[in-house]
This record gives C-alpha cells, sequence and structure tokens, in this order.
C-alpha cells in the first residue's frame, strides 16, 4: 500500500536478490539465490560486476585477515552481495564502524536489508574524493571487492586517491585480483607513493584468486609488523 503523505509503499521492504521462483521474496539469505542476483548483475554489466559469482568463505577470510575491532573505521567498495561484509563483522569490527559503498542500486538494496547496523552509500567508489562517509575521523582500513583490473587507470587512481586521503597513516587498502599479479599498474602506487604486497592466494574460490595489501611507502615498520601478527590469527571463535 502506499502512503500518500511520502508517496511510498508501506509495505515491509525485501532483498531483492531473494525472490523465490514463486514471486515471493524470501526474508533469509539463501546462497543459491545470492549466486543468481549475482549472475544477473553481471550479465547487465560484465565490465562492473567482472564475476559471476559472489566471492566464497575462503577470499573473505583472506581478504580480511589483519582487521579487527581494534582497527576502527572500515570502508568496504563494491560490497556485492555482502561475503566480505559478513567476514568483516565476524572479525570484531562494529556495524556503525563499517561503511558499505555500492554502485549498484539493486546490490546497496540488499546490504541495507542484510546489514541495517552498517552504512550503506550508492556511489561510485570514486567519489572517496569528495565524499568523507566518517567526517574527519580518519579510516583505519579499506576492503576492496571492485574489478580494478577492468577499469580505466584514471578511475583507479582516483579511488585510490580518496580512500588514502581518508586513511590513518597506518591504514591499508586490501584488494583480490583474479589475475597473477597486483591488479593496480606500478606507475599508479609510484605516483601516489604507495607499495603492494601479496598477502595470500586461496585455491578454494572460484575462481582462484590472490589478495594485495597496499600501503602507504612511508608507513613505519611497527606497524608493518603489527598487521602481520593479525594476519596470523584466526577468525575469533575458530580452531588454531
Amino acid at each position: 500500500m502506499v502512503n500518500p503523505a511520502n508517496g511510498r509503499s508501506d509495505a515491509a521492504p525485501t532483498d531483492p536478490f531473494l525472490a523465490e521462483p514463486s514471486g515471493e521474496r524470501s526474508t533469509q539469505a539463501h546462497p543459491f539465490l545470492d549466486a543468481v542476483g549475482f549472475f544477473r548483475a553481471w550479465i547487465r554489466d560484465p565490465l562492473r560486476v567482472a564475476a559471476i559469482t559472489p566471492s566464497g568463505k575462503a577470499l573473505a577470510r583472506l581478504i580480511t585477515a589483519g582487521i579487527n575491532e581494534r582497527t576502527g573505521a572500515v570502508i568496504e567498495l563494491g560490497p556485492g552481495t555482502g561475503a566480505f561484509t559478513r567476514a568483516l563483522l565476524a572479525r570484531g569490527v562494529r556495524p556503525e564502524d563499517l561503511v558499505l559503498v555500492e554502485a549498484g542500486a539493486d546490490f546497496a538494496e540488499a546490504l541495507r536489508l542484510r546489514f541495517p547496523g552498517a552504512r550503506t552509500l550508492c556511489m561510485d567508489a570514486a567519489r572517496l574524493r569528495t565524499h568523507a562517509p566518517f567526517g574527519e575521523r580518519p579510516v583505519g582500513a579499506v576492503v576492496s571487492g571492485l574489478p580494478v583490473l577492468s577499469m580505466p587507470p584514471r578511475q583507479v587512481l582516483s579511488i585510490l586517491k580518496g580512500s588514502f586521503g581518508r586513511m590513518a597513516p597506518g591504514g591499508a587498502f586490501h584488494q583480490f585480483t583474479y589475475g597473477p599479479c597486483c591488479p593496480v599498474r606500478p606507475e599508479i602506487l609510484e605516483r601516489l607513493g604507495l607499495r603492494a604486497q601479496r598477502t595470500g592466494r586461496t585455491l578454494a574460490n572460484v575462481p582462484p584468486a590472490a589478495v594485495y595489501r597496499i600501503m602507504r611507502k612511508d608507513a613505519p615498520a611497527s606497524i608493518l609488523e603489527g598487521r602481520h601478527a593479525l594476519e596470523t590469527a584466526p577468525l575469533p571463535g575458530r580452531p588454531q
């Protein structure tokens, strides 16, 4: 039913990726339906989505390694269906410390319903240069699910410049790739004074993927050592 006062429906919002074949909406996450929704998004815009299936749990654990409740504010770029988001929350990141930046309207709508405690912004990640999700508060980490390999270099440059413009001195940009090397071009890293280090690879993801941590070249050695110790720690509640 539409409310005449605001022109909006009073019906409870539904997750656009959880439509049952009958036309009814499911109120619980369903991996198969997530995959179908992801595939449909890829069909509509393959360059923006880049993969035909959501990231798996192994990649989600790998890309969020080293991030926990002490990291502080975290921005996730291109969350999609929320695979990395769930891993971040499992590692102890508080929902109020998490901002999800998603350009796809359908994905953003689903993220708002699945993670109501986090803040979801439906916008291009390049807008971080002019939009500060946490105001003056520095960001401890940026986790990227963006297909940077298929993006124009100028767009990648803008995303990194905007991200590190909001980042704390020891903050890191976590990026995954299906390729054999860092997906960010060396000339872009050099121009921004950044360095990239591969932190791991998983064959359990479809397709297999690697994760790179990008930091400022002048990051203190003590911060790098502390991050290495955190990266070797298991998820809370998981056996050694």
